[in-house]
């Protein structure tokens, strides 16, 4: 017996975010913007180009709200490439434990998670 409307089962992440996934993308997203809630790192690639060049990757970082299903598979905002005066500009949250050696068992907990925003140049991933 097969479905008449193969849609029925459907359930669009995008537009129907689980509680889950709506605190960890609040985390993130107040990482990215403000800099607090966890520790973010600029690679050497990205400081070498100049504090100007790093100046605009931090804003554009800040700024981002670009996300789509292509970038944002999961809703979290913890990824995206942009580019930033020419040059292909990554940036990305990771989930530690609170001492930073293993993987969070809840991204959606900051007093279990250490979040790790790190902004690399294209090159350096």
């Amino acid at each position: 017996m097969t479905a008449e409307n193969d849609d029925a089962c459907f359930i669009d992440t995008r537009t129907q975010p689980d509680p889950k996934t709506l605190a960890i993308r609040a985390l993130n997203d107040s990482l990215r913007k403000t800099g607090s809630g966890g520790k973010v790192l600029i690679t050497n690639g990205v400081l070498g180009l100049g504090t100007d060049f790093a100046a605009a990757v931090l804003k554009a970082t800040q700024d981002f709200e670009n996300f789509s299903d292509d970038n944002d598979p999961w809703g979290e905002h913890d990824c995206a490439c942009m580019l930033v005066m020419h040059h292909r500009v990554m940036w990305k949250i990771d989930y530690y434990d609170r001492e930073g050696r293993y993987l969070s068992e809840d991204p959606a907990s900051n007093k279990l998670t250490l979040r790790v925003l790190t902004i690399m140049l294209g090159s350096e991933y």
